[in-house]
């Protein structure tokens, strides 16, 4: 006989994944493309030190207030509907077991057997069957504010600080390629993570990462080279 084990399914690892590799993804390249463009615009390093733990501050205020505004609203958006349906499953509760029974024969069950399985399945937990099966709410995919929040903010922080340490440790003369290339090693270090975690494919990730993070610093270094020749 063979024995049961609990399967580690990688869908229960999204809202938390999504939260992480945004955030720390946008406290690298925000956070180094600000350094850059301070730095071209030829300002001093304690200026560039200074500018750069402004930004990881905001920018993770930013992100956990931006991440609970609009988790909260899916998880208001979720509570409504699950709401709507408690009061569907008291008013006609015939009518909602044999709603969920077609459900299941739009899958491929037979009918017999779907209304079979509807019975027992309310009998159990009506309001947990619905929200599961009608509308695609269950445990593994509801929405959390503040964990997503708190994850966005940390790992923006965490991000964040990564080119600023590049900042403290390297000389004036070379602190733009420096930064430069410390922070892609960081951001494709951060897509292959992301991608293992994921258990996706480590390439197409990793370069993507890398990419956009190369044209965001690079436009800002742009930037503040031109407004710093400007000024």
């Amino acid at each position: 006989m063979s024995r049961l084990h609990r399967e580690n399914h990688l869908v229960e690892r999204i809202g938390w994944l999504r939260a992480a590799v945004l955030g720390a993804n946008d406290g690298i390249i925000s956070t180094a493309s600000l350094v850059l463009g301070v730095a071209s615009a030829a300002a001093s390093q304690n200026d560039i030190l200074l500018t750069g733990v402004a930004g990881l501050v905001a920018g993770a205020m930013s992100m956990a207030a931006g991440e609970y505004v609009s988790v909260s609203s899916q998880s208001d958006t979720e509570h409504a509907d699950i709401a709507r349906e408690k009061r569907e499953l008291a008013d006609d509760p015939l009518f909602e077991r044999e709603e969920l029974a077609q459900l299941y024969v739009a899958r491929g069950v037979k009918a017999d057997l779907a209304r079979e399985v509807a019975q027992q399945l309310m009998a159990k937990d009506a309001l947990a069957a619905h929200a599961r099966d009608e509308l695609g709410i269950s445990e593994i995919t509801t929405a959390r504010p503040v964990q997503a929040a708190l994850a966005s903010a940390a790992t923006f922080s965490v991000g964040a600080a990564a080119p600023l340490v590049l900042v403290l440790v390297s000389p004036s003369s070379i602190l733009i390629p420096v930064v430069s290339v410390g922070s892609l090693l960081f951001l494709a270090l951060l897509g292959a993570i992301g991608a293992k975690a994921g258990g996706a494919g480590l390439m197409k990730p990793t370069l993507r990462v890398t990419f956009w993070g190369a044209f965001a610093m690079a436009l800002t270094a742009g930037i503040g080279a031109l407004f710093g020749k400007v000024v």
